[in-house]
């Protein structure tokens, strides 16, 4: 543990803080604007500190509130947008990222591992076939999607093994759910440099996705997504061979490090 994380973990929690964005977490993860009384049984808070605290950040602009359902107000965006435009990761891949999107006119993600999940940062789609499936904040498990198995590749098995759920549930019937297989997977695509994964979280898509060279290790994946059907295999080793190409650029500018396995 270093100093600073032990300066931290010494420091008092400020309980009406820790439960105002535990509120907005649980928001965050809503699907759809929550009633005051399911915000109180999810929460486990009682009903006036709930209603108070929903309040306040209704008035500070943080929640929105019609027909007596509450979600996340205009303010929660502003600061996602923040987040990614000083992402320095965001603005270190972004000319690289602009380039896939133009010479492959494929949709080109970025993402970052979050736990066992990625979380999709930034997205150019196709110029002629824009998706449905690029909104900043969208997650994924990190072992169905090939975003996040090019960067499990970069770890240990051990840690991969006990970051995953303990039942790895399928998102499509062609999504990876044995570790073995997975394990298998992951060993090979270290060796490669690269992931691919075919219609494991999205129906009639493949990706192509790199990891982007970081120290101590890397943290966010570049992908490029495309449909199936009328593409040739040429096209898919162009795609291939471009991520590769950018995370040889990408990594001339770290001190190279262990833990990250450059492509060959």
């Amino acid at each position: 543990m270093s100093d600073e994380t032990a300066a931290i973990s010494g420091v008092r929690t400020v309980k009406s803080a820790d439960r105002a964005l535990q509120l907005l977490e649980y928001l965050i993860q809503s699907p759809e604007p929550r009633t005051l009384k399911e915000v109180t049984e999810a929460l486990q808070i009682p009903r006036a500190s709930t209603y108070a605290l929903l309040v306040t950040l209704q008035r500070r602009g943080w929640v929105d509130a019609n027909d007596n359902r509450f979600s996340l107000g205009l303010r929660s965006l502003q600061a996602a947008v923040t987040a990614i435009d000083l992402d320095p990761t965001v603005r270190r891949t972004e000319q690289v990222r602009q380039r896939l999107n133009a010479d492959l006119k494929e949709t080109v993600h970025l993402a970052r591992l979050d736990g066992a999940d990625v979380v999709y940062i930034q997205s150019f789609t196709a110029p002629d076939r824009p998706s449905a499936l690029t909104r900043p904040g969208r997650r994924l498990p990190a072992y169905a999607c090939a975003l996040g198995k090019a960067l499990l590749a970069t770890r240990e098995w051990d840690e991969v093994d006990a970051a995953l759920p303990q039942e790895l549930a399928p998102v499509t019937s062609r999504t990876i759910t044995s570790r073995p297989q997975l394990r298998s997977e992951l060993e090979q695509i270290a060796r490669d440099g690269y992931a691919k994964e075919v219609e494991e979280n999205t129906l009639g898509l493949t990706c192509y996705a790199i990891a982007v060279p970081a120290t101590p290790r890397p943290s966010y994946a570049i992908s490029c997504s495309m449909p199936l059907d009328a593409l040739e295999q040429e096209h898919h080793a162009l795609v291939r061979d471009r991520l590769l190409q950018a995370a040889q650029r990408l990594a001339a500018d770290v001190d190279p490090h262990p833990s990250y396995r450059a492509p060959a």
